[in-house]
């Protein structure tokens, strides 16, 4: 991560100057009013990203809400602005089309996912999931690809899960199961529908 120096922005002044000529192809988030520049994600992250959208997306659809990817900007705070992009996030509602933000989301997700990259720190990554709790998300994941775990945190503590275990989602995504080890994996793929 590199802090680029410049005037204190807010999360609007963000969204014009990330657009600028001069920042393509560059990826940045607001932190405390300073644009960060972020490290380009991995194949393998993309994958786990997509891998994490399917598996949560027919949960959060089936309940109203939706899913949105590739480091969708969040609104964590304003005085001084700080616009994270979390790699997955799930809300609770779903609105029309239409009306999605074309700047940082401000709805609070019920879920935000973070997929760990070589680059990632420790102090980093716990800044990145106490931002997303006191915003008042009530549950983080972080998954690890190397060791292929996920650690969920909320407000009472961290648990951390293996390949082998199974990520059950109460109380904060009453219902939702799924083995740890698919956020890792190739899904087993559909039927080929049959030729007429």
């Amino acid at each position: 991560m590199v802090a680029i120096a410049t005037a204190q922005m807010t999360a609007e002044e963000f969204y014009i100057w990330a657009e600028l000529p001069e920042n393509a192809g560059a990826r940045y988030e607001l932190e405390n009013g300073v644009p960060v520049e972020m490290p380009n994600p991995t194949n393998l992250h993309a994958v786990i990203c997509w891998l994490v959208s399917q598996i949560i997306s027919p949960y959060f659809l089936a309940r109203g809400g939706f899913v949105a990817t590739n480091d969708g900007g969040l609104l964590i705070r304003r005085r001084p602005d700080t616009v994270r992009g979390p790699d997955v996030a799930a809300f609770p509602t779903r609105p029309a089309f239409k009306d999605l933000p074309r700047g940082p989301a401000t709805e609070v997700p019920s879920l935000v996912v973070e997929v760990l990259s070589p680059s990632d720190r420790p102090h980093r990554t716990t800044r990145r999931v106490k931002d997303y709790l006191r915003r008042g998300i009530p549950v983080v994941w972080t998954l690890e690809p190397d060791d292929c775990t996920v650690e969920i945190h909320t407000r009472t503590g961290a648990v951390l899960l293996e390949a082998t275990d199974e990520l059950v989602g109460d109380p904060e995504l009453p219902g939702f199961r799924c083995p740890v080890a698919a956020f890792f994996s190739w899904p087993d793929a559909p039927p080929t529908p049959a030729a007429p």
